[in-house]
């Protein structure tokens, strides 16, 4: 493992020179100064291509810029080791060159060629951090490849029998190696995402998109909105570094203090990766490529460009619920999934038994880390507990008691408080196993405050399912007993009316004959 590793690591590109200079001043690492050199790098290359490119008719000419661009982008951050993406387009090229008419056949080995060498990776390149290596933009691609894959084969098929969704994607026509080199090397799309099908880069390629407007001054916004929220997250977790966290200080605070703190610690956690969403969304805006829809305004107005926005920077403020970061937090991975595998799951016929195979997917194509699981568990958990505490308080506290304080301020200040509350201290739980990884790290900071989340939760299951087994249980089968006496007494009615009328309509029959 040592040997590999040291190999593998011999692979990426010096740290040292003027780069390592800079990093070394600054205070990150040389690798994450070249992942935001990426990022940023997206803007000249939007500028050079709107300025002397976007215009040309010889379509091999974008597809080379693109290709070439996000190739060298891929090498200035990981060096040799560039040849795993090279290997994983590759070999999807030539699977769809073959095998694309025996569509399971191709999607099967599709599919279990890129999550068996993006495991392999995440085996070989493991530790108890997050590394900024080859694996990184692998797990995109690895998103990308199968659901290029999807949309080849689905374009064998009739329109008839293609779903909404699959006749927006689905390809008819075979792309060439170099149209599939530009696309998953799409730069501001192939390091951190977003995911979006090849019909869009086809779009953007043929011209669909450029008789909007507005799309330099919205990707500006993003890119200043983007500033803001590193600076925002590189300040709060200079104050709550992840190893606070590990510490005895942070034991030694009262458990309110604790659970606090570690929310606010997620919440900048996360704006960490909002940030490198907001830069990378920018240069695909300002290069015209997220396009939505025409402006309601007229011909003159600004389009929406959010396309292929990852983050809804304003639900994600102003959501209460897990539920709301689960809507608007990396948007596109979850639609990507949502299409791709919750949606081909159709045929089990049970939506949470789909929902359940997705989230195990998103965790397996995270890595081995027991934290991602951990993770994942925890949403599935929350968000079904959120349901069942949205369905009584609906169903059961609001119509009955909520004249009483519905429409009171003092009632909707407390409700604010307490969902807000709720929202930061809860995130603070579900995001400790994704960010701390390993098991004895993760179940160090759940012990630091008395493992509340988990406390919590289990009060709440045992006082729902035995409301409803003790106290609604017996109502309702009261109420269906009732339902159903009254159902058999109406019946009864009817028979002896029917009889009743048989009997007159046989003496009036007797009286007509006599």
């Amino acid at each position: 493992m040592a040997s590999v590793d040291t190999e593998f690591r011999s692979n990426l590109p010096p740290s040292s020179g003027l780069l390592g200079g800079v990093a070394q001043r600054l205070d990150v690492t040389v690798e994450a100064l070249r992942l935001l050199l990426t990022l940023l790098a997206g803007y000249p290359i939007a500028y050079v291509y709107c300025k002397y490119i976007v215009n040309s008719q010889a379509k091999r000419l974008h597809h080379l810029y693109f290709a070439i661009c996000g190739a060298s982008l891929c090498y200035f951050n990981y060096g040799l080791d560039v040849y795993h993406s090279l290997l994983g387009i590759l070999t999807t090229y030539l699977l769809g060159l073959f095998l694309r008419h025996k569509p399971t056949i191709f999607l099967t080995i599709n599919f279990i060629f890129h999550m068996t060498y993006l495991m392999l990776g995440y085996y070989y390149t493991a530790s108890n951090e997050y590394d900024i290596l080859w694996t990184m933009p692998h797990c995109i691609l690895v998103l990308r490849m199968i659901g290029y894959g999807f949309d080849l084969t689905d374009g064998l098929k009739p329109q008839s029998e293609l779903s909404e969704d699959q006749k927006e994607t689905n390809l008819p026509q075979f792309p060439s190696l170099l149209e599939l080199l530009a696309f998953a090397y799409f730069p501001g799309g192939f390091l951190v995402g977003p995911q979006f099908p090849y019909r869009r880069y086809q779009r953007f390629i043929d011209g669909e998109f450029r008789k909007h407007k507005g799309q330099l001054e919205a990707g500006l916004n993003r890119l200043a909105a983007g500033v803001l929220y590193m600076i925002v997250s590189q300040v709060g977790l200079y104050y709550l570094p992840d190893s606070y966290f590990l510490s005895p200080e942070f034991t030694q605070l009262s458990l309110i203090r604790r659970m606090y703190y570690l929310g606010f610690w997620a919440k900048f956690s996360l704006y960490k990766y909002i940030s490198c969403w907001l830069f990378t969304e920018g240069a695909l805006i300002c290069i015209g490529f997220t396009f939505k829809k025409a402006s309601e305004t007229g011909p003159d107005g600004n389009a929406d460009w959010s396309g292929c926005s990852n983050v809804k920077l304003v639900h994600l403020e102003t959501g209460n619920t897990m539920e709301h970061y689960v809507q608007t937090f990396n948007v596109n991975t979850n639609q990507w999934v949502g299409r791709y595998i919750y949606k081909r799951l159709r045929f089990l016929n049970n939506r949470m038994i789909s929902y359940g195979a997705s989230l195990v997917f998103l965790a397996i194509w995270h890595g081995f880390h027991s934290g991602y699981y951990m993770a994942f568990v925890m949403e599935y958990m929350i968000v079904s507990t959120e349901k069942q505490i949205t369905n009584m308080y609906e169903k059961k506290i609001l119509p009955n008691y909520g004249i009483y304080f519905k429409d009171k301020a003092v009632y909707k200040a407390i409700h604010f408080f307490a969902l807000k509350s709720y929202n930061i201290i809860y995130m603070g739980w579900c995001l400790s196993s994704f960010v701390f990884l390993k098991y004895e790290r993760w179940i160090r900071v759940y012990s630091a405050v008395n493992y509340f989340g988990f406390i919590y939760m289990l009060i709440w299951a045992a006082f729902y399912h035995g409301y409803f087994y003790f106290y609604e249980g017996p109502r309702q089968q009261q109420a269906k007993r009732a339902r159903r006496l009254e159902d058999e007494a109406k019946r009864n009615n009817d028979d002896n009316e029917s009889k009743s009328k048989e009997n007159e309509n046989l003496v009036e029959e007797n009286a007509k004959n006599k």
